[in-house]
């Protein structure tokens, strides 16, 4: 292999997947800005926003996921010059969004009476719940951000998404800042300042982007003309067939590290709350790879749109090249950080304990988070999706929630038992996309 052959497509990858990383990683920080300011708080609101979030992602990530769908349909009709099928597409994607969101809500309501049941400690159930009740309330004006930005992603513009994210990010901290603790005269909220904070920047989301659309010419067309009469089930169905499965594989994914919680914090809430410091920075790379990963549909979409197998198959290995490097880094931190890093979210030495020995475990997660990432999103750009998500299901369900157990209770290994299954499943999830994307023989 001649790596001087890649570097034009080190360089397009990384244009277009820099923009996403820096979006990605700025929700993560915040996410652990969260974490920070509560954990500083006190371990049992730390302890509740885990417990929340795990419930509320598990099925806020399978809408988002369903929206991602429109991505590589938008990129395949942009290099063909297709823009009266770009704007039905956007016009019909934003249909699909709200009735999506509308499902995910309803599902999302039913647990709030429910999460004293769930194994939790009293005091962490009863912090849990304002805090999600908030992140239910803004999901509609994030899923609108969504459609807005994997829509922009198809036309191959990574970077509005990008700026909006780091403006609100720093209003974020700031409305922490106020909240959490009891500023400007207000009183101290704990979790529930944080998801307030949150929902106050959430809404701003998509009003920006609509701003930033209307703006240009370019962007300004495709947003004129709605009408309930460019509604199609055909589009609509269209959407349903490729997003679904995206957001049911990652939603598997997201199915793995939700129990997760739930079976850690039946062991302690100390336990919990180290297992949280390790996902945390854990996802710190992962939104690196993601936004890896959607270069990569951008580009193999793009170039499986023209027809260009070569370069579709070039694209995808760089982007492998990549996320190996950058996944090599991250792991060689987590692991040379881990008796530093737990002092950043809380102060209690058992939790510290735990998540020091975590981090380790994070750190070799790294390879094959990153690879499944990777394979996953050039699939997408193919709209190979059905499939993926059978393996997921396989990976993420039926082999790593028993072994995890398996691992943490009968066999005694405690929370480091759930994190070797991490490993083992995502490797063979890896593993199966990519030799799906090999045998494709599509070029």
């Amino acid at each position: 292999m001649d790596i001087r052959s890649y570097i034009p497509y080190y360089k397009r990858n990384l244009r277009l997947a820099f923009p996403v990383m820096l979006t990605q990683l700025g929700g993560a920080i915040i996410g652990i800005v969260d974490s920070v300011m509560v954990g500083h708080y006190s371990t049992t609101d730390l302890a509740a926003v885990s417990f929340a979030n795990g419930i509320f992602f598990t099925f806020m990530v399978f809408a988002m996921g369903a929206m991602m769908g429109i991505t590589p349909l938008v990129g395949q009709l942009y290099v063909q010059h297709e823009h009266s099928q770009i704007r039905r597409l956007l016009h019909n994607g934003l249909v699909f969004c709200l009735l999506l969101t509308i499902v995910t809500c309803s599902v999302l309501v039913v647990f709030i009476p429910l999460m004293d049941d769930m194994g939790q400690e009293p005091s962490v159930a009863a912090a849990a719940l304002p805090y999600f009740v908030t992140r239910v309330v803004g999901l509609t004006p994030f899923m609108l951000f969504c459609l807005f930005k994997q829509f922009m992603e198809g036309l191959g513009n990574t970077t509005i998404a990008m700026l909006i994210s780091v403006v609100l990010n720093l209003l974020n901290v700031v409305l922490n800042w106020v909240f959490i603790y009891g500023h400007w005269g207000l009183p101290a909220m704990g979790a529930f300042g944080a998801g307030l904070a949150s929902l106050i920047a959430t809404i701003l989301m998509p009003l920006i982007f609509l701003t930033a659309m209307f703006s240009k010419a370019e962007w300004r067309q495709y947003l004129r003309g709605f009408s309930r009469h460019n509604i199609s089930r055909r589009l609509l169905g269209q959407l349903a067939k490729v997003g679904f499965p995206i957001g049911m594989q990652t939603t598997m994914e997201t199915i793995l590290f939700t129990l997760s919680f739930i079976m850690v914090g039946w062991i302690s809430k100390e336990a919990l709350a180290a297992h949280h410091i390790a996902n945390q920075i854990a996802d710190l790379t992962f939104m690196l790879a993601l936004g890896i990963g959607a270069a990569t549909t951008i580009r193999v979409s793009h170039q499986y749109g023209l027809r260009d197998y070569h370069a579709m198959q070039m694209a995808a290995r760089a982007s492998i090249h990549l996320v190996l490097m950058m996944n090599t880094i991250g792991a060689s931190l987590m692991i040379g950080l881990r008796h530093y890093i737990p002092y950043l979210f809380t102060n209690d030495p058992q939790v510290i304990d735990i998540a020091a020995d975590l981090l380790v475990f994070a750190g070799l997660f790294q390879y094959s988070d990153g690879l499944q990432c990777v394979g996953a999103a050039m699939l997408r750009g193919i709209t190979d999706v059905r499939r993926p998500m059978i393996y997921a299901f396989v990976a993420y369900v039926v082999i790593a929630l028993p072994l995890g157990y398996l691992l943490m209770f009968p066999l005694g290994l405690g929370v480091k038992g759930m994190w070797i299954s991490f490993i083992i499943a995502l490797s063979l999830a890896a593993a199966s996309f990519h030799l799906r994307f090999r045998n494709k023989r599509i070029c």
